[in-house]
């Protein structure tokens, strides 16, 4: 079997940056695309694009034939959808199939991408034993997660799955293309467009340490173990405040209590409705804002060798690249 890997969700913010470290290292990048999917982020990425679709097990074993390695990066990463059962059922069904297809193709290596979306938070930075249950994650991407992950976890013991599970914090930095939620906080930051902020927090980490992570996941990584992929603890105000010093803006200075922000989230999911597009602010983000999302990425640190770069060089290689791309102005 050839040095394949195969890579879903390249298209992607994290996925592209997963399949360039693997270009780099001189493996035989293979990438699964929807027939929609924005190529930008591959354009001139030495790779092999093929057409497929993550739910379907059938398409996922053409995808995969002769692939030596699995990279399960692609997920429906959406806070809001007119139907959250949608988010639900893309990211489960998706771990499924590709992991189903995984197995009986003979894959000697997955590494599968969770989140620590799937971990509950505390009130410090928590660790990978920290789990969420169906009954207490927020939200329809969380719970996505979660029970993809779990999915993932029965077929390594169950089934046999040689699969490794990587958990990353909030990914920042280059070809954001969406972009993700947290993307549009950077961009709505650096165009003034964010005035105020609640109290709560963040781990941040530089999208390119997170893909190097997953090349030390599969290196050096346990079978039906799962690392968190983070960098650092922020608060929220002090992460608005470095976008503006960068962006050459006034940092907000007004902290407002949550409460008052729910009927503009409602009001905004409304319109969403309407217009299909996902909103800025919604019920479960405010939800969610409750907690300080500190992680601890001591496991991989110590297990594999993981390390980190400064959450401020995320920052400004997001900020740079939106620019160059038009989103900032």
């Amino acid at each position: 079997m050839s040095d394949i890997a195969l890579v879903t969700g390249a298209s992607g913010f994290v996925g592209s940056a997963v399949a360039r470290a693997l270009v780099a290292r001189g493996l035989h990048v293979r990438v699964l695309m929807r027939p929609t999917a924005n190529r930008l982020n591959i354009a001139k990425l030495h790779c092999d694009p093929v057409v497929g679709d993550m739910r379907d097990e059938e398409s996922m074993r053409a995808a995969l034939k002769g692939a030596r390695y699995l990279f399960h990066v692609a997920a429906d990463y959406r806070l809001w959808a007119r139907n959250p059962r949608e988010i639900e059922h893309n990211n489960f069904q998706g771990a499924k199939a590709t992991m189903g297809a995984a197995l009986r193709t003979g894959v000697e290596r997955v590494v599968y991408t969770s989140s620590v979306a799937a971990l509950k938070p505390g009130d410090t930075a928590v660790d990978e034993s920290s789990r969420h249950t169906p009954q207490s994650v927020i939200g329809a991407y969380k719970r996505s997660k979660l029970l993809a992950e779990r999915e993932v976890e029965r077929l390594v013991r169950e089934e046999g799955l040689p699969g490794v599970i990587v958990a990353p914090s909030t990914p920042i930095g280059p070809r954001d293309v969406k972009p993700t939620p947290t993307g549009r906080v950077i961009v709505e930051a650096a165009t003034g467009r964010m005035p105020a902020f609640v109290d709560t927090g963040l781990n941040l980490v530089h999208v390119d340490d997170v893909a190097n992570g997953h090349l030390l996941a599969l290196d050096k990584g346990k079978i039906g173990e799962n690392y968190i992929l983070g960098g650092t603890d922020v608060a929220l105000e002090t992460m608005l405040g470095d976008i503006a010093f960068l962006s050459g803006r006034k940092a907000p200075t007004i902290k407002i209590p949550r409460a008052p922000l729910f009927p503009l989230a409602w009001g905004a999911e409304a319109l969403a409705r309407i217009t299909g597009k996902e909103p800025f602010l919604t019920a479960d983000a405010l939800r969610m804002s409750r907690y300080r999302m500190f992680f601890s990425s001591e496991k991989a640190r110590r297990d594999l060798g993981y390390t980190a770069r400064p959450y401020k060089e995320g920052l400004k290689d997001a900020l740079s690249w939106f620019r160059e791309n038009g989103y900032l102005s």
